[in-house]
């Protein structure tokens, strides 16, 4: 009998999971429309992705990155400094490219959900009030009009695989659309905020600080809910609640 690779599980929950057989990833998607954008999103970005090996729906099957991921949400980064600033160049190439030929998030689809994630973790008791209300004020910051460029729109600092000063891919393009430049960055940086000078050098324009940090505490705030309903714990050190507080 044929010796078969181990199967790692990367990550599984109700709506998707992500399975590793040796040097292909396995991704099984629930919603068909996910993996549409997927394809379509790697297609169209001028940047590293992975290769598609083969599409079966649900299951999508891509080749490795070398290299590893840039870092990891609750944990220190041992990226070097020059990695980061890769990050930021390699967004700032995505975010120049023609817009993606579908809608992405509005910004009054995104302030009512923030609303109502607040209004759910003070009623349920989840966060203080004080620090729900104070996270809500730093919020408002990034909920204004902005000029929509090509997003990755879950730039998770997991999703980025570097080597050295290089970046070899960036993943998980499901979320990708027409959005807000300071949304990506400020998701790249989410807990890494030592290392956000280096992303900003890298990505070649200025940025407004207090923009990046009003997206870390609506993505923050908008995202406890789906984790603990998921089976993950924002409250790990580091981590979305640790985000939040940091404004206090």
């Amino acid at each position: 009998m044929t010796d078969v690779e181990e199967v790692e599980v990367v990550v599984a929950h109700r709506e998707r999971a992500t399975l590793r057989v040796g040097d292909v990833f396995l991704k099984i998607d629930a919603d068909r429309a996910g993996t549409d954008v997927e394809v379509a999103a790697m297609a169209l970005a001028p940047i590293p992705t992975p290769r598609v090996l083969w599409r079966n729906p649900p299951v999508l099957a891509l080749a490795a990155l070398p290299g590893a991921a840039l870092g990891c949400l609750g944990r220190p980064s041992t990226a070097p400094p020059g990695a980061w600033a890769a990050a930021g160049a390699v967004i700032r190439r995505l975010h120049d490219a023609p817009l993606p030929p579908w809608p992405g998030p509005g910004l009054e689809g995104i302030a009512s959900n923030l609303d109502e994630q607040c209004r759910w973790l003070i009623a349920d008791d989840v966060l203080p009030t004080d620090l729900v209300t104070r996270n809500r004020q730093v919020a408002e910051a990034a909920l204004r009009e902005w000029v929509p460029v090509f997003t990755h729109g879950d730039l998770q600092v997991t999703h980025v695989f570097v080597q050295g000063d290089t970046v070899t891919g960036v993943i998980d393009w499901s979320e990708a659309a027409p959005g807000d430049a300071l949304f990506d960055l400020a998701t790249l940086t989410l807990g890494h905020e030592e290392h956000l000078h280096d992303v900003v050098a890298g990505y070649g324009l200025p940025v407004h600080l207090d923009v990046i940090r009003g997206w870390w505490a609506v993505r923050s705030l908008s995202a406890i809910r789906w984790l603990l309903e998921h089976g993950f714990d924002p409250f790990a050190p580091g981590c979305e609640v640790d985000v939040l507080k940091a404004r206090m």
